[in-house]
């Protein structure tokens, strides 16, 4: 479910009569103006989007909202790191404890690990962010919730773009879209991705294919998207301390690959990924001024393919000790997973006196994953002549499902003139089973199934004395399973599920208020301002983390109470002489509630090193920011300076290590070119003016101390799109 169930809008007289919002929210079909919601959301443009730099990650843009983090890792075998108001923190690779979606399609399972590589960023017609209480609507992990929503071609163009930048990036892509037929249009897209990286063994490869189909007629629209993703990425892994002072440019020797056979530990750390997808929407708007307004139905199904080399040493697979080689599920993972779903929903809408109204949306939504996975040994041969970083003999054998299965309902009435009241629920079950095909010796038959269950309600009530001003206070109840992963292995060294292992749950509450004017410049160009600002508590009860690492398997279990309170600021502001101004700022404190132990060193069987109450969760930002100022003296041009700041990265839970503060200044400058058949934009970035050298991302809690993912230098990026119509 995207942001289809959150937006909802009973007061459309009122929100006719306002001032005029270009950015809104789609909600079942409504569009929705973001000051007219009562929860923190932020939405980022295609203008946006494009300004930003060359459409690859998320953490280009995602800067400009405030609560959330998505730290670049500059490794394209590890997807970005993000977490929301500290959700999702934890995670050393991938985005867990968030919903994300790309055109109402899940990118994340019903375990809530997910990623963000198949996002089509130059695609995209807007991305809208969630924060807050009324993500627990999402259901299960969802701490956030991040959603592409793609533009409908609305006339016959071809475009052609082109990229190069520093790192060796060059990219290509090429797009078709339009109508084709009368209600049908099509939107096409291929892109191709080559990039060196600053680093030994970070290049990467990325072929992105998107197709948009459209049709509507009368009062039924249909949607069908189909994408394909190929990415190849080699993993220069992470640094210790004392390397990344050294050398930030340098990579850690344990993930290059041998010069010769028999040299040690050289493993060729690399990750392939292939994942292909389709989700199909339908909505239909019923005629007869009847109370049932409209239904949307989505359906969606795929397959992701991954096999990854990893560095674990050869000593750590083929122990002398029996007990630990025969548990160790080898260096190398491979898996193949397929997932579908879909989600069906009512909206009724009934007209109250007084130009109030009422809407209500029900619906219930079900996903399934399942999954075969695989482990095997990173290496084959006798020392003198070992290969490393090759498939070698099996280790895992698995075939595991993961099943959501929930029910929702949300109501949004006018209360009075100047009051509306919001409240839902959202009610299911996450399902996982596990059956183990590998069993030999000490390594026991680790299948399992457990169920885990939650009703999640959320309310707010809002005052907006005019269309330009709204305060709102919001209360929400949100539940996290653990993934697969955490529950794959005990920590007492059994066979079978981690079954003592529960759901974190959490209590949050928002205060905010929003501010919008509206005006024109005397050109007539529409130059409104907006501020946003919130703050924010949210209590976790059984917070999850890590209890034991041997053999290579990591173990989890809860580990107690997690405070996360703050504030956030948005404001976008017209200045005089055809200036605007942009900047988003989050005050975050996330700390331990109770103090508990963790694992000192590998191998581990019992923690000993305690995490005092007090101490902040690692992978979470005390204070960021994001400032813009730019100068567009007409419709052609724009030249603009970004900085971007943030304070100390704790990298464990005991806190033992810091990355350090920084801000990064960054100049862009665009030009549109009117041809006298199509149109030229170019675009030209300058990254990290000053050259400063600073960790863009830590991997928590990194079992051998390489916790620094190093950022690039000062960078440079050129970048042109001819369109024209045919």
């Amino acid at each position: 479910m995207a942001l289809a169930l959150l937006a909802l809008s009973p007061s459309t007289a009122r929100a006719q009569a306002a001032p005029v919002e270009q950015v809104v929210i789609t909600a079942s079909g409504v569009e929705r103006r973001i000051a007219d919601t009562p929860y923190a959301v932020g939405v980022i443009s295609a203008e946006e989007l494009r300004a930003a730099g060359p459409l690859v990650n998320l953490s280009e843009v995602l800067a400009r909202v405030p609560g959330i983090v998505a730290s670049n890792r500059y490794n394209f075998a590890q997807d970005l790191q993000i977490n929301s108001r500290g959700f999702g923190a934890r995670s050393s690779f991938g985005v867990r404890g968030l919903r994300l979606y790309s055109d109402g399609i899940p990118a994340s399972g019903p375990d809530g690990q997910g990623q963000v590589s198949n996002f089509d960023l130059a695609g995209a017609e807007r991305i809208e962010v969630l924060r807050g209480p009324f993500t627990a609507l999402y259901g299960s992990s969802s701490g956030g919730v991040i959603a592409l929503v793609s533009s409908a071609p609305l006339t016959r163009r071809i475009a052609f773009e082109a990229d190069a930048g520093s790192a060796g990036l060059r990219q290509g892509r090429i797009s078709l879209a339009g109508p084709i037929a009368d209600g049908l249009t099509v939107r096409a897209q291929l892109s191709r991705l080559d990039v060196d990286g600053f680093r030994p063994q970070s290049s990467a490869q990325r072929t992105l294919g998107n197709v948009r189909l459209g049709w509507e007629q009368g009062g039924d629209r249909v949607v069908l998207v189909l994408n394909s993703l190929n990415q190849p990425a080699l993993d220069p892994l992470g640094l210790t301390r004392a390397q990344f002072d050294a050398d930030p440019d340098q990579t850690a020797s344990i993930a290059l690959p041998q010069d010769a056979r028999g040299q040690p530990d050289r493993f060729n750390t690399r990750k392939n990924t292939w994942q292909d997808q389709a989700g199909l929407s339908w909505r239909h708007r019923f005629a007869g001024g009847g109370a049932l307004a409209e239904s949307q139905l989505a359906v969606f199904s795929g397959k992701r393919s991954v096999t990854q080399w990893q560095s674990i040493p050869v000593a750590t697979q083929a122990n002398t000790n029996p007990v630990l080689s025969e548990r160790q599920p080898g260096g190398v993972i491979d898996f193949d997973r397929r997932y579908q779903g879909l989600d069906a929903r009512l909206v009724w809408r009934w007209p109250l006196a007084d130009q109030r109204s009422l809407q209500l949306v029900a619906g219930a939504a079900a996903e399934g994953t399942r999954e075969e996975r695989r482990g095997f040994e990173n290496f084959s041969g006798a020392p003198a002549v070992r290969l490393l970083g090759v498939t070698g003999r099996r280790r895992r054998d698995e075939s595991n499902r993961v099943d959501s299965r929930d029910v929702y309902a949300q109501i949004e009435a006018d209360i009075a003139a100047q009051w509306a009241v919001t409240a839902g629920v959202r009610s299911g079950r996450v399902a996982f089973e596990s059956a183990d095909r590998f069993i030999a010796g000490s390594n026991g038959n680790d299948s399992g199934a457990l169920r885990y269950r939650y009703t999640n309600p959320v309310a707010a009530l809002q005052w907006r004395p005019d269309a330009a001003f709204n305060v709102y206070l919001s209360a929400g109840r949100g539940f996290e399973t653990p993934t697969l992963n955490e529950l794959a292995y005990r920590p007492d060294g059994g066979a079978g599920f981690n079954g003592d292992l529960k759901a974190q749950t959490s209590t949050q509450i928002e205060l905010g208020a929003k501010l919008r004017e509206s005006g024109r410049d005397s050109g007539g160009q529409q130059r409104g301002w907006a501020i946003d600002a919130a703050i924010f508590n949210a209590r976790t009860e059984d917070e999850i983390g890590v209890a034991s690492n041997r053999g290579g398997r990591s173990t989890f279990r809860n580990v107690g109470r997690t405070l996360r309170r703050g504030a956030e600021l948005s404001a976008s502001v017209p200045l005089p002489a055809a200036l605007r101004a942009h900047i988003s700022a989050t005050w975050l404190d996330a700390t331990y509630s109770d103090g508990f132990a963790v694992c000192a060193a590998l191998p581990c069987l019992t923690p000993t090193v305690p995490v005092p109450a007090g101490n902040r969760i690692a992978g979470t930002l005390r204070v960021s920011a994001y400032a813009e100022l730019a100068w567009a003296p007409n419709s052609t041009w724009e030249l603009a300076a970004e900085v971007r700041g943030q304070g100390r990265l704790p990298v464990n839970d005991v806190n033992s290590d810091f990355a350090a503060g920084f801000g990064l200044v960054a100049l862009r400058a665009r030009w549109q070119l009117p041809l006298p058949v199509g149109r030229l934009d170019l675009l030209a970035r300058v990254e990290n003016v000053f050259d400063r050298r600073v960790a863009g991302s830590v991997i928590v809690g990194e079992g051998s101390g390489r916790f620094f993912e190093p950022a690039p230098g000062r960078g440079w990026l050129l970048s042109a799109r001819y369109s024209a119509p045919f």
